[in-house]
């Protein structure tokens, strides 16, 4: 159990600091003046945001049989990283979500974690390479998860943009009287 408690925090959360710094990569060349381009690189947080909220359903699904928090809270074996995890919902927060450090901060911990584990158990000639190999899967999920999480906010932040275009123009300032 606390091997799938480990891989639902490392899924959800280590592959995000990595694709925050291929955006950035790819949006802070001096060449790139689009507004598009870095009105991506803003909305990067609210993509975590969306991650940790599919993370938050997660837990709610797993909650869903236990009746008893003292049994939820006795079974749970990363206490603080779960709490840690779901943190992340609070970047739909303006203030949060503005301030992109914040979000990497909150990814670096597990990227970190992750990244000790796959140290670890590569030069761990005991367990062979099946758990780094493991983890390297693990990490290719989260940054596949992370992607689409960007993809899905940058089409919906696309979509409002485009909807406010279309919308008349409501002014009445210069009706005739």
């Amino acid at each position: 159990m606390a091997y799938i408690e480990w891989v639902e925090l490392e899924t959800f959360f280590s592959g995000y600091l990595i694709v925050f710094a291929i955006f950035y990569l790819l949006t802070s060349k001096q060449q790139v003046k689009n507004t598009a381009a870095r009105n991506i690189l803003r909305k990067l947080p609210l993509a975590y945001a969306l991650v940790g909220t599919f993370y938050l359903g997660l837990q709610l699904k797993n909650l869903y049989p236990f009746d008893h928090i003292t049994f939820l809270l006795s079974d749970i074996q990363f206490h603080y990283l779960k709490v840690w995890g779901l943190l992340s919902i609070l970047f739909w927060v303006p203030f949060l979500h503005k301030r992109a450090v914040f979000s990497q901060l909150h990814s670096l911990v597990f990227f970190f974690l992750l990244m000790k584990g796959i140290y670890s158990d590569f030069f761990n000639h005991s367990s062979g390479t099946d758990m780094a190999g493991n983890n390297i899967k693990i990490f290719s999920v989260s940054l596949l998860l992370n992607l689409a999480a960007v993809l899905l906010i940058v089409l919906i932040y696309f979509m409002i943009v485009r909807l406010k275009k279309r919308k008349p123009n409501t002014n009445y300032t210069n009706r005739p009287e």
